[in-house]
C-alpha cells in the first residue's frame, strides 16, 4: 500500500470534522496511520477494508464467526450467494427445480462455474464438500447447518455410516439432487451459507491442513487469495475465471486487522482505509459526534449481544445463580451509557420479527431484589461464599466499558466480585469452543431470516452451544418445529423453547440487539448498504 492515497484521493477523502484534543492527539494518530500503511511492493488496493480482527480459518466447513466469513465468501461460493440486500440468488447453480412438498430440490450448476485452476465446479464437489463437513472426525462446528438435508444428522452423529444415505446426490456432472428432512422455508437462504459453499477436494486431501494457505488454496468464487499477512493485512485480487467477473468492479481488496477503535477510524479518516463494518470500531467517547456525519450509517439486523456462562463450573451449574446473575444487569444503561447507537435492549434471544414476524417472550427483568433473593436461596446471601469468577471480553473499547459496567453491576447488586479477561478473538473462539471460561461477552447475527437460527445453536452438542447446557425437552422442541408446517403452532414451538431458554434455565443472558454499523462515504462508494443478516459482499461494491 503507498503512503499516499491513489490519484484522485485528496478530491474523494477529506477531515469533515475536528475531534478536539479531548478525545486524543489526532495529528499523532493521523501519522502513525500513514506511516504504518505504507507498502513499497504493491500499490494501494482498490477497496481497502478494516475489520476488527484477524480470521480464524477461511475454511468454508471450519468457520463460525463473522470476520472469517467475509473472506470465505469472497474466496467460495455456494449453490447460491448472498447479494447487497442481504438476499440469496443464483450463484454457482443457475436454477432449481422444487417439488410439491418442498422437499425435494434439483440444482442445475452453471457451465460457466469454474475453479480458480480452470476446472469445472460440478455436481459430485458439493457431495464430496457437504459429506466432508459431516465427518464426525472432522469436528466442523457448524455441521448442524447441514441437518436441513435427510440423514445428514444422523452421519455427522455417527449412528449413520453410509452416505449414500444422505440425501445429497450427483445425477451428472451439472446437476445435484437435494431431499431435505423436512419442508425448510429457508433453504435456499442457506444454499448461500458458508458451511454448504463447495472446496477443492483434490487440494484438501493433497495439502490437509494446509490447504487455505496463500499459493495452495483455491476456489469458485468472485477473488483469489493474493496475500495474507498474519495480524497485518490479507489481500484479494479478483478471479479471471468467476462466471461473474464481468460484474466484479474491485479488483483488489485490502482487509486490515485493527482492535483499537480510533486506529482504525484515523485510517478511514485520512483515506488510508474506505470501509468499516464492525461494530466494536465504533469510539465509545466519539459515538455522539460520528452519528452527525455523513458517512457514519446504522440499520436494524438479526443480532444479539448476549452473556454465555458456562454450566459445567460451580456455581453456574445453579440456575438461580444463572437468573440472578441475568436479573442484577440494568441493561437499559448498558445501551444509554456505553454503546449508545440506540440499540434495543434485548429481553429475548431472537430479535423480535424474525422470520414470519415472530414475537418472542420477555425474559427476565432488571430486579436487584429479586436477584439476591434468589442468590441467597442458592446459598450465597448478600454474595456471602461466591467463588471469585472470571468475565471473558474481546480487547474492543466498548467491550471494554461494558465488563467494567457489569463488573460494577454485579458488585453494587449482588455483592459478588468478578474479575475482568480479555483474550484476542482466536483465543477468545478457542476459550468458548473448549469451555475454558466462567462467564463471556457473546454475539450472534442470524444465518438466515428466522427464530431457528438463534434457537437451534442451544441444542444439545450443537458446536455453536459453547455453554455446556443440554436439555432433551428443547432438543425435542427443536425438531417439532422443524416438522410443524403450520406457522401459528411453529411459532408457539419457538416461544416455548425461548422461554425455558432465557428465563428458567438461563445459560445465557441477552443484553441488547444490535444496530449495524458502517463507515463509508455514500455518494462515492456503492454497493454497500444496511441488510439483515449484515453480509456485505466486496463483488458488489463499486466507485460510483
Amino acid at each position: 500500500m503507498n503512503s499516499s492515497p491513489p490519484a484522485g484521493a485528496t478530491k474523494r477523502w477529506h477531515l469533515p470534522f475536528r475531534l478536539g484534543t479531548e478525545h486524543y492527539a489526532l495529528g499523532t494518530l493521523i501519522l502513525l496511520a500513514l506511516l504504518s500503511s505504507c507498502s513499497p511492493s504493491k500499490p494501494r488496493a482498490d477497496l481497502v477494508f478494516v475489520q476488527s480482527a484477524e480470521p480464524e480459518s477461511i475454511d468454508p466447513a471450519m468457520i463460525t464467526d463473522q470476520v472469517s466469513m467475509r473472506i470465505e465468501e469472497s474466496l467460495f461460493e455456494g449453490l447460491c450467494r448472498v447479494n447487497d440486500k442481504g438476499r440469496p440468488e443464483p450463484g454457482s447453480a443457475e436454477k432449481w427445480e422444487v417439488s410439491e412438498d418442498k422437499k425435494h430440490y434439483v440444482f442445475h450448476i452453471r457451465e460457466a462455474a469454474r475453479w480458480s485452476n480452470g476446472e469445472p465446479v460440478t455436481a459430485n464437489d458439493f457431495v464430496q464438500s457437504w459429506q466432508r463437513a459431516l465427518e464426525p472426525d472432522l469436528g466442523a462446528e457448524y455441521a448442524s447447518q447441514l441437518y436441513l438435508i435427510k440423514n445428514a444428522k444422523a452421519y455427522n452423529e455417527g449412528t449413520l455410516k453410509d452416505f449414500t444415505q444422505v440425501g445429497a446426490h450427483a445425477l451428472d456432472p451439472k446437476t445435484l439432487s437435494v431431499d431435505l428432512q423436512n419442508p425448510t422455508p429457508f433453504f435456499i437462504d442457506m444454499c448461500a451459507f458458508s458451511t454448504l459453499a463447495p472446496v477443492p477436494m483434490q487440494v484438501v486431501k493433497k495439502y490437509g491442513s494446509r490447504w487455505i494457505k496463500p499459493g495452495t488454496v483455491m476456489g469458485n468464487g468472485p477473488y483469489l487469495m493474493d496475500e495474507w499477512k498474519l495480524d497485518d493485512h490479507i489481500r484479494l485480487k479478483k478471479n479471471p475465471l468467476y462466471w461473474d467477473a464481468a460484474n466484479v468492479k474491485m479488483a483488489t481488496v485490502e482487509i486490515m486487522p485493527i482492535t483499537d477503535a480510533n486506529t482504525a477510524l484515523n485510517y478511514f479518516m485520512t483515506g488510508g482505509a474506505d470501509l468499516m463494518m464492525d461494530k466494536g470500531m465504533v469510539p465509545t467517547s466519539l459515538t455522539a459526534k460520528l452519528k452527525q456525519q455523513t458517512w457514519f450509517h446504522t440499520g436494524p439486523f438479526l443480532g444479539t449481544w448476549f452473556i454465555r456462562l458456562n454450566v459445567t463450573k460451580p456455581p453456574f451449574t445453579d440456575p438461580r445463580v444463572r437468573r440472578a446473575l441475568a436479573m442484577a444487569i440494568d441493561k437499559r444503561l448498558i445501551v444509554e451509557k456505553i454503546t449508545q447507537l440506540g440499540e434495543p435492549v434485548a429481553q429475548s434471544l431472537t430479535p423480535p420479527g424474525a422470520g414470519q414476524n415472530y414475537q418472542p417472550p420477555p425474559g427476565l427483568p432488571f430486579d436487584p431484589k429479586a436477584a439476591r433473593e434468589l442468590l441467597a436461596q442458592a446459598g450465597f446471601p448478600g454474595g456471602k461464599g461466591f467463588p471469585r469468577i472470571e468475565y471473558l471480553y474481546l480487547p474492543l473499547g466498548v467491550e471494554k466499558n461494558i465488563a467494567v459496567e457489569l463488573q460494577s453491576m454485579w458488585k453494587e447488586n449482588l455483592g459478588i466480585e468478578v474479575g475482568l479477561t480479555k483474550q484476542e478473538q482466536k483465543i477468545w473462539l478457542a476459550s468458548l469452543r473448549e469451555l475454558r471460561y466462567d462467564m463471556c461477552r457473546s454475539s450472534w447475527v442470524g444465518d438466515y431470516n428466522d427464530p431457528n437460527t438463534f434457537l437451534e445453536m442451544f441444542t444439545t452438542g450443537n458446536g455453536n452451544n459453547r455453554t455446556g447446557w443440554e436439555s432433551k425437552e428443547y432438543d425435542q422442541g427443536v425438531v417439532d418445529a422443524a416438522a410443524e408446517g403450520d406457522v401459528a403452532k411453529r411459532q408457539a414451538i419457538f416461544q416455548r423453547l425461548e422461554k425455558q431458554l432465557i428465563s428458567e434455565a438461563a445459560p445465557i443472558i441477552p443484553v441488547y440487539f444490535y444496530v449495524g454499523v458502517q463507515f463509508y462515504h455514500a455518494d462515492k462508494l456503492g454497493g454497500v448498504q444496511a441488510n439483515l443478516i449484515d453480509d456485505h459482499p466486496f463483488r458488489c461494491m463499486y466507485w460510483r
